[in-house]
């Protein structure tokens, strides 16, 4: 599997151009399914958020995410709560189809536990050529912790460990104007409290992942912490 892990989806031309590379063919062939599930697990998202995830829209018909809305050839929508109850022989073919996973923000440890818990965490090495394009914790659940002050779901077994799909952890964010603690200084805190190998990124960052090579597409603001 090719991961996008981003911290506010598709926001700039670099990165489009990556995901499109990664895709191997350009967005308007590709065939798309988005996952809203880590929605649920996070006090802050609502039934709203989740809509304007899936439609792509504001209230008003604006454009809204940058991820559902790039001209994809087909979208549908994976809910990873409803796959334990429908079998695995019916939705596994909906994902080897699809050319892409868009995975939405919510809590990581959320979504870690329904990835599991789903069985498409299980599938997901044998995904080859599919593309991963994560937003905030669709991006952090592949990471092997995200730090405790960026777990929100009570329900956790894990603390803040989640996937572990690559080697580093993400600080999604960074200098958001709604987020006033999401600021350098309280990014290098997080690092150290991680451990390991970590970065800070802005909405107009995205770490693309190739073969356990990770590479740095950017037109914002983002540091590497070792």
């Amino acid at each position: 599997m090719k991961l996008l892990l981003t911290s506010g989806g598709v926001t700039n031309p670099s990165i489009r151009e990556r995901l499109v590379s990664l895709l191997g063919k350009p967005v308007e062939e590709s065939a798309a399914l988005c996952i809203p599930s880590a929605e649920w697990g996070h006090p802050w998202c609502t039934p709203q958020s989740a809509w304007r995830f899936v439609s792509g829209l504001a209230p008003g018909g604006e454009p809204s995410s940058p991820m559902v809305d790039l001209g994809w050839k087909s979208v549908g929508l994976l809910e990873l709560t409803a796959l334990p109850s429908i079998g695995r022989e019916r939705w596994e073919p909906w994902v080897r189809a699809a050319d892409v996973l868009l995975v939405d923000g919510g809590d990581a440890t959320y979504l870690c536990h329904w990835l599991r818990e789903s069985g498409l965490a299980e599938l997901l090495p044998s995904l080859d050529d599919t593309v991963w394009v994560g937003v905030s914790a669709g991006s952090m659940v592949m990471t092997p912790r995200i730090g405790e002050d960026f777990v929100s779901w009570s329900g956790t077994t894990d603390g803040d460990r989640t996937l572990g799909v690559v080697d580093f952890s993400i600080f999604p964010h960074l200098n958001h104007p709604d987020m006033a603690w999401n600021v350098m200084a309280n990014a290098e805190k997080w690092a150290a409290e991680v451990g390991g190998p970590a970065y800070a990124i802005d909405e107009q960052t995205a770490i693309a992942v190739v073969d356990g090579t990770a590479e740095v597409v950017s037109e914002g603001t983002w540091k590497a912490f070792s």
